[in-house]
């Protein structure tokens, strides 16, 4: 999986007063669970561009001071009316444990169903997972070249290598619906398949 990289200031106050002060400075404040001890910082609120606003999923690096510590951004909450950056949570990570983890959906191949005249879509664009650091790919690939009009891929239809899948099992992930084009063709295709039995 991709790694982000970013540097922190551990904070010593944590009152409502410094908070305001660092958000006015352009910090934001954030906060790191799950190690030995909690861990409160700030960072440049530039430096999270690339890792909230996108798609992408990340290991992130956190440097604070000398110490390099891996985790996975868990809750971020932006201002109402500005929707600025506010606050950051963050879980820390190791090699040797689990992570559960959001990971995008990829789509892979021409379904069937697209070709009679159907519409793919996709309902869940990321898939919580479980699995070893090593084993986190950027992305979940799922082949949809057998999906037919009308049919969907269910959560409980996947498999990936080394990773448990933690949504519901009936969980629709993607469809091939039926468009006005699709039915109208259909309805010919049943129409001319009538007209040809009734001239026999």
């Amino acid at each position: 999986m991709k790694t982000y990289e970013i540097s922190g200031v551990e904070r010593e106050s944590l009152g409502k007063k410094e908070t305001k002060l660092l958000r006015s400075a352009g910090l934001v404040p954030c906060v790191i669970y799950g190690g030995e001890k909690v861990i409160h910082f700030s960072a440049e609120e530039a430096a999270f561009k690339h890792a909230i606003y996108t798609p992408n999923v990340y290991i992130m690096n956190i440097t604070i001071g000398e110490k390099v510590i891996k985790a996975i951004i868990q809750d971020v909450q932006f201002h109402p009316v500005t929707d600025s950056l506010l606050h950051v949570d963050f879980l820390e990570i190791n090699d040797a444990e689990n992570v559960n983890i959001e990971i995008p959906v990829k789509l892979n191949g021409f379904a069937k169903g697209v070709a009679k005249g159907g519409k793919l879509q996709l309902s869940m664009r990321r898939l919580r997972v479980s699995g070893l650091l090593a084993n986190l790919p950027d992305e979940l690939n799922i082949d949809v070249t057998d999906v037919e009009l009308g049919k969907s891929i269910k959560v409980g239809e996947l498999n990936f290598e080394n990773l448990d899948i933690l949504n519901a099992k009936n969980a629709v992930v993607c469809t091939v619906k039926l468009t006005r084009a699709a039915r109208a063709a259909a309805k010919e295709e049943k129409a001319a398949a009538a007209g040809g039995k009734k001239k026999k």
